[in-house]
């Protein structure tokens, strides 16, 4: 079982004992209108589900999904993934933290040391972000642990039939290392 201590948080893998809390937090309008992904409402019973393919894929080697959880007691917070594409050795930073969490820098934290493990443990060349121009929270996470702003596509993607910009972040294995050198990471 994968577990990563930071200052404040535990990130480990997600368990079937988390849907319960995916499906509460994930139910929440604030929280799905800033993910691609999170359906609103979201659909009762479905987190089970989630979790179960989400564990299928991580055995597969595409995706690492970790639940992120504040100490002394683990409390669950959100979840944190990157999904992996082997062909191009990369992978896409994703995250999301509840709302009662929101604005205490546990994305950060959590994003710092998934972005670490990708670049040291899972030797990736790349890490990637993307998040909606209106998600200033979003891209400012991805802005703290290194990753330098690569363009804005315009109209990318489309959520409850309106079309959105999408900031794109990024960072390559030298960059980190050059951070890494400099005691920036």
């Amino acid at each position: 079982m994968r577990r990563y201590e930071t200052e404040r948080l535990t990130v480990r893998d997600i368990e079937l004992d988390d849907a319960g809390l995916i499906e509460k937090y994930a139910s929440d309008y604030d929280l799905a209108k800033t993910t691609l992904n999170i359906p609103h409402p979201y659909p009762k019973g479905s987190a089970k589900e989630f979790v179960t393919a989400s564990l299928q894929a991580q055995e597969e080697g595409k995706l690492l999904i970790l639940a992120v959880t504040v100490k002394p007691e683990n409390e669950f917070i959100g979840l944190i993934n990157l999904n992996i594409n082997k062909v191009f050795n990369r992978a896409e930073l994703g995250y999301w933290i509840a709302k009662p969490f929101w604005g205490k820098g546990f994305g950060t934290e959590a994003a710092k040391e998934i972005v670490r493990v990708g670049f040291e443990e899972l030797k990736l060349n790349r890490i990637y972000a993307q998040a909606f121009t209106t998600n200033p929270g979003s891209y400012r996470i991805m802005e703290k642990v290194g990753l330098k702003h690569e363009g804005i596509l315009k109209e990318h993607v489309k959520r409850n039939g309106d079309y959105f910009d999408i900031k794109v972040y990024g960072m390559t294995k030298s960059e980190y290392n050059l951070l890494k050198n400099q005691a920036r990471f």
